[in-house]
């Protein structure tokens, strides 16, 4: 593995930037050791009524589309979100993970997930009433992605580098 810097002056904000030919738990297990960097508290600007909130990403549970906006969910509030889905996919740590066309989880706050066959199968969280809708095309990554990170990372490597081509897919 290469390490390199780059210093740019007049940078707003450091970025991190990790390339590899495929993902595997080793790259992501050091996506996720940066991104709890800073004591862990990277914080987003999200607003209700007027007024700005600066919460961290950790105390996040899911975002979803209602609309045009996009709302963040954490254990009882809602909040706007100025970031659209495919921006917040590249701001967020691991933990998050896109379940539909509509709806970005963090992992850590899953409670539950009820499977339905014919539709969308429905997602409950820890300490919260909130629920959410995984898509049948995203169902098998994120029970695959939960059972890796519940089991400590044991999941296979192929299994892991199959997962990302499908989401990088779309499917």
């Amino acid at each position: 593995m290469r390490v390199k810097i780059e210093i740019e002056e007049g940078l707003e904000e450091e970025e991190v930037i990790i390339r590899c030919s495929h993902l595997n738990e080793e790259i992501v297990g050091l996506q996720n050791y940066i991104s709890k960097q800073n004591n862990g508290k990277r914080c987003l600007a999200l607003s209700d009524g007027g007024t700005d909130y600066y919460i961290p990403m950790e105390e996040i549970y899911f975002f979803e589309t209602e609309g045009r906006e996009i709302r963040a969910h954490t254990a009882d509030r809602i909040f706007a979100c100025t970031y659209k889905l495919y921006e917040l996919e590249e701001l967020l740590p691991g933990s998050f993970m896109r379940i539909s066309k509509s709806s970005i989880v963090n992992m850590e706050y899953i409670y539950s997930i009820t499977r339905n066959l014919t539709a969308s199968s429905v997602v409950e969280f820890t300490g919260s009433n909130k629920r959410v809708l995984v898509s049948r095309a995203y169902y098998k990554a994120l029970v695959e992605r939960l059972h890796e990170r519940k089991l400590g990372g044991s999941m296979q490597k192929d299994r892991l580098v199959e997962n990302n081509r499908t989401l990088k897919a779309g499917i």
